[in-house]
């Protein structure tokens, strides 16, 4: 069956914004301005303080909004600890450093956690957000030499199943790749580094290795049914550190894996090398 032209050209606005599904303003993390909204209004239906988005978005008087501007929409959420959670998963399941969570929640961040202990994870106001681009070194002439720029590889070779979304923008947000594999092959180090974290998350990630590459970048092989590397380890670039698997909230023998810079996750397809 063939539309008329002029019904296509009013359905596909609708199609276009059908493929993604835009949170309530009470629970979205980032809101994008609509011509004639205020400061004031988009505070009332986020149900968050003015200031609080003014803090988070370093926003100066007169505070006055533009169309498609996004703003970073500051929230508290709540857990309470279960058996197995630890102050890393935690800390790296929200992308809130733990001493934060403890400051919000009261606690001393050393004491250890017990299940049923009530936490408070406070939204992180960073700093304008930065490219998710490569970093490279310094061209500047007579400027001292700076780190050489880091580059990623595959941790595995597959079809992506599913790819990156920026948490805020849908309510189906993904941040990183699901790459389905057979049980047991071998997930290599996308970059060299010291390992982290290795072992288990139970609320998402199932098996878990976080490695830093330094300057801020770590990388995440989650889902795994086997883990090959202990916490503190050195890896070099393509060393094996598990094994693929179904653990977690993985849909099928997959590999998620992410790339997170000052442990906020990037695009990790716009850092891997074309295939």
């Amino acid at each position: 069956m063939r539309w008329p032209k002029i019904w296509l050209m009013v359905l596909a606005p609708l199609l276009i914004a059908a493929g993604e599904a835009a949170l309530p303003p009470d629970q979205e993390l980032e809101h994008v301005v609509k011509a004639g909204e205020t400061l004031s209004g988009v505070a009332q239906r986020a149900g968050v303080p003015r200031v609080l988005i003014i803090e988070a978005n370093h926003l100066t008087s007169p505070f006055t909004l533009r169309a498609r501007q996004k703003l970073t929409i500051p929230r508290t959420r709540h857990l309470t600890v279960g058996a197995g959670d630890t102050r890393f998963t935690i800390a790296y399941l929200y992308g809130v450093p733990w001493q934060d969570i403890a400051v919000a929640s009261g606690i001393d961040a050393a004491a250890a956690l017990k299940p049923g202990q009530k936490l408070l994870i406070p939204s992180v106001i960073a700093a304008p957000a930065e490219s998710a681009t490569r970093p490279a070194a310094s061209a500047s002439p007579g400027a001292a030499a700076s780190a050489p720029a880091l580059h990623f590889a595959w941790p595995l070779a597959g079809a992506v199943r599913r790819g990156f979304t920026q948490r805020g923008r849908s309510a189906d947000y993904h941040e990183g790749l699901d790459i389905p594999m057979p049980n047991g092959t071998a997930v290599r180090a996308s970059a060299a580094g010291r390992v982290l974290f290795a072992g288990d998350e139970p609320r998402q990630f199932g098996k878990l290795v976080v490695i830093d590459h330094g300057g801020g970048m770590q990388s995440a092989y989650a889902f795994l049914s086997r883990l090959t590397v202990k916490e503190g380890d050195t890896v070099s670039l393509g060393e094996r550190v598990g094994l693929s698997g179904h653990s977690g909230q993985a849909r099928g023998p997959e590999l998620h894996f992410e790339i997170r810079r000052n442990n906020r996750p990037v695009d990790p397809a716009r850092l891997l090398p074309a295939r």
